[in-house]
This record gives C-alpha cells, sequence and structure tokens, in this order.
C-alpha cells in the first residue's frame, strides 16, 4: 500500500516553442547560472508535463467523452475520422506533428546530465535520479503520441542547432519500429531512475514506466502484425519509407521476430506490474472518489483535482445530463452475463432483453451496471390498504430530448465517472481524481500479449484471467465463455483483425478489455492497432431500444424526427440518420488512409529543396496529398 505525500497541481512552469519545423527556436528557461542546480528546479521543470496526462475538463468534455470517437460511444457529432470527406491535411498548430514537449525534455536532461556530472546540482541523489526519470518518461509519453498517430518519426535525442542544414537532417523519418524501440528505451531507463514509492502523491513511479512500457509494445506488436505487409508497416515496397531505407531491415531479422519481440517486451513488463499489485474490489469507486484514491493499491498514477486550483465538470454533466456522450449498443451487448455467458447463449433466463434499460443491466457484468444508469420501467411491491401489490414506475429517462453536451445521442448515458459526494455536481467544481494507469491494465496488457505470442493461455493467464473476472462479478469460467462465442453473433468490429476472424480466444481477451476500460479513452487506440476498423463499413451506430417501447415515456415533441432517428428506420436510436445528406448516413465506412494523421504539408515544403516535396526527409503518410487542405486518396491501394 502507498503512502505519499501531496503533489500541488499549481503548474510554476510554462515553457513554450516555435510551432513548427522540430520547434528550433530557443526557449527561455532563465538563467543556466541558477536554474537547474537544485532538485527543486528539476521537480519544478518536470510537473509540467503532468498536464499531457488525461483528465477532465474544468468545461465540457474529458476522457469520459474521448471514445466518441469509436464503435463504444458516440456524441450528435459525427466523428470526421470515421468516415471520407470532412478530413483534410492540416496546419501544424492543428496536427500531432509537434515537438516542443520533445524539445523542452531533451534541453533539461542535457542541462541536468551536464551539472550532474560537474556535481554542479544540490539535493538527495535518489530525488535527482527520479526527476531525470520522470524526464524519460514524459519524453516516452510524448513519442508514443506520435507513434501511434503519426508513425515513422524522427528520433531526436539531443537538443538541435538552429542552423538549416542540420534541422533538415534531423527531419528524417525514423522506421516506427525503431521509434517503438527508442520509446522502449526511454521507459526503461525512466523505470531505473524512478522511486518505488512516488515522492508526491500524483507523481510517477517505477510501476507507471513498467505499465507503460507494456502498453507501447503492445501497440506496436499488434500494429506490425495486423498490418504487416501494407504501406502502414515497414519492411515493404507498399511502405512510403521504403525510397529512404532501400536497406531495411528489422533488428530480428522479420517483421514476426519484430513482433515477437514487442509482444515479450509486453508482457514480461506487464508481470512486473500485476504480480506485485492487486484489483481493488469497488470498481466503481476507482472512477468517483474525490480522496483517497492514492490509497488503492491498483491506482499507479492518478489526475488529482482541488477546489480553487484545479477543477472540473465531469459530475455536472454526467449526473445531470447526458453529458454529450452515451455507450453505444454494440458496447453494451458486449458484456456478459453473470453465468459467463453471451446475451445471445443465454439459457438460465438472465438475460431481461432490451425493451428497457432497467432490463438491459440486470444479471450483467458488474462493469456494465456501474458503468450506466438505470432507466425505464421498475416494479415494485408496495402497501396498498395492507396488502402488497406490484405496481411500475418511472426511475429514470434518458435526456435523448436535448441535443449536444446537454443531452445523450444513444441513450446508454454514463454512470461512471459521476461523484456521489455532496457539491460534485456543480459547474466547475467536481474534484475526483482520474485513474490515469491501473493494474487492471497490466493483467490485460499480460493476458494479450502472451497470447499473440505463444498461442497458448499458459504463464500467468489463467491467474489474471480470473481476477478480472471475479472483480466483474462474472462467473470466472473463462473457458465456458470462450465455447460458447459464436463470433458471427458479436456485435463487435474487434471479432476482426484485416476482416478476417480472429480466434474465440482472442477475441474474448479483446473483450475482456472492452468491458474493463470502458470511457476511458482507450477504444480507438485499440481498434487502430488491431486494423479492426477495416471492418467498420456501413457501419451504423445505435443506441437504445425507444421504439419498441420505451418512447411510451416520453412526450410526442420530445422525440421528433429532428431530435431521434423514427420508428420506420429500426427500433434502435441511430444518430448517425438524423442528416440524410450526410456522407455517414449509411453508417461509418473508416478509410483505411485515416489509420494514420496527415503530415502538415508546410513541414515537407520547409525541408525539401526548391519546393520539390520528393527532395524532403519527410515523407507524406500513406493516401494523403502533399497539398494544403487537401482529402486523402481514398482509392490508394494501402494494402
Amino acid at each position: 500500500m502507498k503512502h505519499l505525500k501531496y503533489l500541488s497541481i499549481i503548474l510554476l512552469l510554462a515553457f513554450t516553442a516555435c510551432d513548427d519545423f522540430l520547434q528550433r527556436e530557443p526557449m527561455d528557461f532563465g538563467s543556466d547560472e541558477v536554474f537547474f542546480k537544485d532538485v527543486n528546479d528539476m521537480s519544478m521543470f518536470t510537473a509540467t508535463f503532468y498536464k499531457k496526462l488525461p483528465g477532465m475538463n474544468n468545461w465540457w468534455g474529458g476522457i469520459y467523452a474521448t471514445d466518441n470517437n469509436s464503435d463504444n460511444q458516440a456524441s450528435h457529432w459525427p466523428d470526421a475520422n470515421l468516415f471520407k470527406g470532412q478530413k483534410q491535411t492540416p496546419l501544424v498548430k492543428d496536427s500531432e506533428w509537434k515537438f516542443e514537449v520533445i524539445r523542452d525534455i531533451n534541453y533539461f536532461i542535457d542541462k541536468i546530465e551536464y551539472n550532474r556530472e560537474n556535481a554542479a546540482i544540490s539535493g538527495s541523489e535518489e530525488l535527482v535520479n527520479h526527476y531525470l526519470g520522470e524526464a524519460y518518461f514524459f519524453r516516452a509519453y510524448d513519442y508514443f503520441r506520435l507513434l501511434s498517430n503519426i508513425g515513422d518519426v524522427p528520433i531526436i535525442k539531443t537538443v538541435l542547432s538552429d542552423k538549416y542544414e542540420d534541422l533538415v537532417a534531423a527531419s528524417q523519418r525514423a522506421p516506427r519500429n525503431e521509434v517503438a524501440r527508442f520509446i522502449l528505451s526511454d521507459l526503461d531507463k525512466a523505470a531505473s531512475l524512478l522511486l518505488d514509492e512516488e515522492p508526491e502523491t500524483g507523481r510517477l513511479n517505477q510501476q507507471a514506466a513498467l505499465l507503460f512500457k507494456s502498453r507501447v509494445a503492445l501497440f506496436e506488436g499488434t500494429w506490425l502484425k495486423y498490418h504487416q505487409g501494407t504501406a502502414l508497416a515497414p519492411g515493404n515496397s507498399k511502405w512510403p519509407g521504403s525510397k529512404m531505407y532501400p536497406d531495411f531491415a528489422f533488428a530480428g531479422g522479420s517483421i514476426e521476430s519484430e513482433y515477437n519481440y514487442f509482444f515479450e517486451q509486453a508482457y514480461t513488463a506487464a508481470d512486473a506490474v500485476a504480480q506485485q499489485t492487486e484489483l481493488y474490489d469497488n470498481y466503481q469507486e476507482l472512477f468517483n472518489r474525490t480522496s483517497g484514491i492514492e490509497d488503492i493499491d491498483e491506482v499507479i498514477l492518478a489526475v488529482h483535482y482541488s477546489k480553487g486550483i484545479a477543477s472540473h465538470s465531469a459530475t455536472h454533466y454526467l449526473a445531470r445530463t447526458g453529458g454529450g456522450t452515451g455507450l453505444t449498443r454494440a458496447c453494451v451487448e458486449s458484456f456478459l452475463l453473470t453465468d459467463g455467458r453471451p446475451v445471445y447463449a443465454d439459457v438460465n433466463n438472465l438475460y431481461q432483453g432490451d425493451a428497457m434499460v432497467h432490463n438491459v443491466i440486470q444479471n450483467r457484468d458488474n462493469r456494465l451496471v456501474q458503468s450506466v444508469k438505470d432507466a425505464g420501467f421498475v416494479t415494485q411491491l408496495i402497501d396498498v390498504e395492507g396488502q402488497m401489490v406490484e405496481d411500475t414506475i418511472v426511475d429514470y429517462l434518458p435526456n435523448i430530448y436535448f441535443l449536444g453536451n446537454q443531452g445523450t445521442a444513444t441513450g446508454y448515458e454514463l454512470k461512471k465517472w459521476i461523484s456521489y459526494e455532496e457539491g460534485q455536481d456543480e459547474q466547475g467544481a467536481g474534484t475526483s481524481a482520474v485513474p490515469v494507469f491501473r493494474a487492471a491494465e497490466a493483467y490485460l496488457n499480460y493476458l494479450e500479449a502472451y497470447y499473440e505470442r505463444h498461442n497458448a493461455l499458459d504463464g500467468k493467464c489463467d491467474l489474471y484471467w480470473k481476477a478480472l473476472r471475479k472483480r466483474a462479478g462474472v462467473n470466472e469460467d473463462y473457458q465456458l465463455t470462450i465455447s460458447l462465442t459464436d463470433l458471427s453473433r458479436e456485435n463487435d468490429l474487434a471479432t476482426k483483425s484485416r476482416n478476417t476472424y480472429v480466434s474465440p480466444t482472442l477475441y474474448n481477451i479483446r473483450r475482456e478489455r472492452r468491458c474493463e476500460f470502458v470511457a476511458e479513452g482507450l477504444r480507438f487506440l485499440d481498434l487502430k492497432r488491431w486494423r479492426a476498423l477495416d471492418h467498420m463499413v456501413k457501419y451504423n451506430v445505435e443506441g437504445i431500444n425507444l421504439w419498441e417501447q420505451m418512447h411510451e415515456l416520453y412526450e410526442p415533441e420530445q422525440i421528433t424526427a429532428d431530435i431521434v432517428s423514427q420508428p420506420g428506420m429500426g427500433n434502435y436510436i441511430q444518430p448517425l440518420k438524423l442528416n440524410s445528406s450526410a456522407e455517414y448516413y449509411d453508417g461509418y465506412t473508416f478509410p483505411k488512409a485515416h489509420y494514420l494523421e496527415p503530415i502538415p504539408v508546410s513541414e515537407i515544403i520547409m525541408t525539401s529543396e526548391n519546393g520539390d516535396v520528393s527532395t524532403s526527409p519527410i515523407y507524406q503518410n500513406p493516401g494523403w496529398p502533399a497539398k494544403v487542405a487537401g482529402t486523402a486518396d481514398y482509392s490508394a491501394d494501402l494494402d
């Protein structure tokens, strides 16, 4: 159990840099003669990077709405990444092609290493190491942002000069697997420097570095496995980096050895965390506590809030309204019954159907029960003149009659992330903590990486899987679930990779991940690395079963055609059907070029000779044009 001090949320320093071309402008850190000479300077500097961690917004939004970009959740605003025509090559300020964090950290590492070699830093050696470890962690963290969005990116380890020639050379994109290996090396360095127990509540520790290492390694291993042979992975002629690296070879000799290396790194790092950390027995409390989250062993790192310093509005929106989001029917149907059976394989009359939201969550995985608001008809016994009789009452109606941030596009409103403490539902007054890294991810990363590597549930797979299901209140016999799984009846994009069904065992590992991390902002990354978005073709997002029975609870003016889809389209709410002329009206069809983000064209031109983009060391991502505000070439062969 961790007993820790308190880290102030006030960020005392803010560092800025140029917005383009690897952020080549020098930064103003104050005088090097007086700064970076004390361990407190180091602490203040690295504290500024914690704002990069996911959390909640003071106004609307935050981690609870991130998965609106996936098949798990939806808002009233369709996501441009999931259909053709709207997404374009961006300006630098609107892109993921940003290096200011990396430049800041490289500067810091350089100064600290120099001052340490010259015995010019005061403070304990273990704290000097710890804050240096934080810097390596955040460099890795920002590089993972680049890797997961851009793919091949320049590996920059030092402070660059301001010479044009040096900057052009430094802009050369490195193959993505080498970027991933670099990230792992930074996280190994971070883990070797970070304290086992963080010096202040809310700061990193060694376990956070190891857990993040497992996430990165699993991401890259599955990306290489499922995107191999396409323009989106190195080692073949379609890859746009093949011209720059004509003699490219994987470190392990083949792409198979390369992704197996990442799988081994993933489950080894995950096990190092999981074997010493137990799951907390109350799932819902992980997401609504205003104090004491640092005493929960499962929570390895959390973002903390404090009234008057930094607070949020998650409970204000989610408790009072639909919060501008809602789980999809597909997500809800993925959750198992308590006996471990999928809903379509029910033989014990546990599944109560979906005519009412109240029915849907009966006898289901606790993670569903604790994540979705109860709604619809509830039957209870009441005393009528001394006789107990059944009475049906309306428990709660989802805010489907509001559009935007006050409503829900699907009707399955989130209960997860709501705090029930007094005052938490006020605008901007939320102080419930946000867990960023939890041991449950280590359990899941181990399961998936081990199975991907060995095609077997050996090692500690049984131990970790049963622990997850026990906490969820689901029959621990996962083999029963596997034996009853009919992939053709599962409403889940993750049943397939590259448009081919995966094994029922692998799918159920993916199902476990989907249910554990519902509304935690990880789903889109998973779908990308599994290449499951190939399966998103005319994919119609659906919500609650409105038109069978629940519509009777609403006033007619609350469910008109300009607010929700009508019964002629089916019983389930279909938020994409509100605009008949839209590209997405018939459902999302994911463009393969959107697996990676486009690079701003200005960066390519600035690093080319006389404007000839073919001479730039920055090649554009597959399917995207080398012109400003251009859409992808959706006919390009990326397979």
